[in-house]
């Protein structure tokens, strides 16, 4: 058994299950798509497999793929069950115009970025600072991710730290994008402020990644008392990274079923077809589960600059 001390504070990063646009190889920011079949039933292995983890507040998107795991992970939880907060902060990142529309990986030969959104082309932007009209770049959604680790984050560790707790565990169900950036901005807060770099990107469906925050001079049963103004300074690291064993026994339901937008009503899911004749989709090519064709830039082996 471990003899290290427990840190101030656990934060469990979970991305959503797939949802009915991740099917659709679009881009999907703020169009808020419900899970699939098949995401809620990730959202639900997810939970159990996170059941013995004692969350003290879960805090989630609004948007209903994520909003949904987050409530999947709090149901599975023991009662008395914790909070659940949800935050316009931890929003994916929004794509303007282009939400809805399919993504392309590579530009057309020819034409400006320009005349491709006149024409209602939308292929991947590997730079940090470009974006799409009326949307957020990639450096707008790190703003936003600082902003939520400031509001949301850290008011857990510092209350940890003056009530001396150690071990407090905290969850947030986001997205794949914002979860890239909310990683980095929380690994800032280490008192060695090095630039971990782009690399907590392609997460699976319900995947999660985990980072301790500790606060250096805490003790287990001791308040540490210190002013706002000069907090002390933190020891932060990256325990896990794209956790997705519990997937491995999610199976796909057949005939299309799986692919359907999960309805919240439905007790049953036979209830909800009503027995009727189901046609079968045609082939399409099996993905490794919980790896969907979603947002482009959600994906590990696109560059980005």
């Amino acid at each position: 058994m471990s003899t290290n001390p427990a840190p101030t504070l656990i934060v469990t990063f979970i991305r959503h299950g797939e949802s009915t646009d991740n099917l659709r190889s679009v881009w999907a920011g703020w169009k808020d798509a419900p899970l699939s079949n098949h995401g809620m039933n990730q959202a639900k292995a997810v939970g159990q497999s996170l059941s013995d983890t004692r969350f003290e507040a879960i805090y989630a998107s609004p948007l209903k793929r994520a909003l949904w795991t987050g409530q999947a992970v709090r149901e599975a939880q023991p009662d008395p069950k914790p909070p659940l907060e949800t935050s316009d902060l931890l929003r994916e990142q929004h794509f303007g115009v282009a939400e809805g529309h399919p993504w392309q990986w590579n530009p057309t030969p020819g034409l400006t970025m320009e005349e491709h959104f006149a024409r209602g082309l939308y292929p991947v932007l590997h730079e940090r600072w470009e974006k799409f009209p009326e949307a957020e770049s990639l450096d707008d959604l790190f703003d936003r991710a600082k902003k939520a680790i400031d509001e949301l984050v850290m008011p857990n560790v510092w209350r940890a730290a003056k009530e001396g707790k150690k071990g407090v565990h905290i969850a947030i169900a986001s997205h794949g994008l914002c979860i890239s950036q909310l990683v980095v901005a929380l690994l800032l807060k280490d008192e060695s402020g090095v630039h971990p770099g782009d690399k907590y990107r392609g997460l699976q469906n319900t995947a999660w990644t985990r980072v301790t925050v500790d606060v250096k001079g805490a003790k287990e049963g001791e308040p540490l008392d210190f002013s706002d103004d000069q907090p002390p300074k933190l020891q932060v690291k990256v325990t896990d990274v794209n956790r997705h064993e519990h997937l491995a026994d999610v199976a796909r339901q057949k005939g299309g079923i799986g692919r359907e937008g999960f309805d919240p009503k439905q007790r049953d899911i036979r209830a909800f077809f009503g027995g009727a004749k189901i046609d079968a989709e045609a082939a399409a090519p099996e993905l490794e589960e919980g790896r969907s064709e979603s947002n482009a830039r959600d994906e590990a082996e696109v560059e980005i600059r």
